[in-house]
């Protein structure tokens, strides 16, 4: 791989197979259409909203890139299994860039009145989606030999424990965290890089209506660049952490915050 290679990602994904979950909203979109731009063939994985799925997949088809919509429950793990049997018998190939970005945040509750089933929730659908997914892609990567990258969806609240009331997302982003780092250590023999993204505070569909106003303009005076984030900022984090551009790099939590926590 020459600089040349590296400094245009067009050359690099173009033709790779990629799934990006939870990509029917916020940075999974954002991401899924990045990579299409950069030609390669994206698997957008949606749970119920088909309709942006397959606009997001027009979409991408109308640049370098193809794209198939794939539902799937991903706390199911015969769903999982299905979701990456289709991919692959939809392009021809195996998984070569798994982004793990679907998940969801909590409405504020303490933990003395948290519920068993808040807390499964927030683990099922935050860890244990990773975990799964991470499992299917493995084994075909492994199999085929040439190595791969993985990105996981990691946040903030990860490193801090939330800001109250969110202790469940924040353990289970927490969780997150310490997977891909096992991971990474797990695949490294197999040429398998695993890295996270920790976002800060991002204006997507999850967090707008669960942040009040006044907690918003507490968040923003915390944060140096006095802002959220914009959903396609992580664009080029996930695409080189994709790319071999990092080729050296696993086992790497990438701090996106606008400096709201420096590290």
């Amino acid at each position: 791989m020459n600089d040349f290679t590296l400094l245009n990602p067009n050359l690099w994904f173009r033709g790779r197979l990629a799934l990006v979950t939870g990509a029917s909203s916020g940075m999974g979109y954002d991401m899924a259409l990045a990579l299409g731009r950069c030609g390669a063939n994206v698997g957008v994985h949606y749970r119920s909203n088909r309709k942006v799925a397959e606009e997001l997949c027009d979409r991408i088809q109308q640049t370098d890139g193809k794209a198939v919509p794939l539902q799937a429950d991903l706390i199911d793990p015969a769903q999982v299994a299905q979701l990456f049997n289709q991919l692959s018998t939809a392009f021809g190939s195996d998984i070569q860039m798994l982004v793990n970005n679907a998940g969801d945040w909590m409405n504020k509750c303490p933990i003395i009145d948290c519920s068993i089933e808040q807390w499964d929730r927030m683990f099922n659908v935050n860890a244990r989606s990773v975990f799964l997914c991470c499992q299917q892609a493995v084994r075909l990567m492994v199999q085929h030999g040439q190595g791969g990258a993985i990105v996981n969806m990691g946040s903030l609240a990860g490193h801090t424990g939330g800001g109250g009331g969110t202790v469940p997302y924040a353990a289970a982003k927490a969780a997150v965290h310490t997977f891909t780092r096992g991971l990474a250590k797990e695949l490294a023999p197999y040429r398998i890089r695993v890295n996270a993204i920790a976002p800060g505070m991002v204006d997507t569909p999850m967090v707008q209506g669960r942040v009040s106003p006044e907690a918003e303009k507490v968040l923003m005076a915390a944060t140096p660049l006095k802002r959220f984030a914009r959903p396609d900022e992580f664009n080029s984090a996930a695409l080189f952490l994709l790319s071999p551009a990092s080729s050296f790099i696993t086992g790497e939590i990438l701090e996106i915050n606008g400096g709201l926590l420096m590290r």
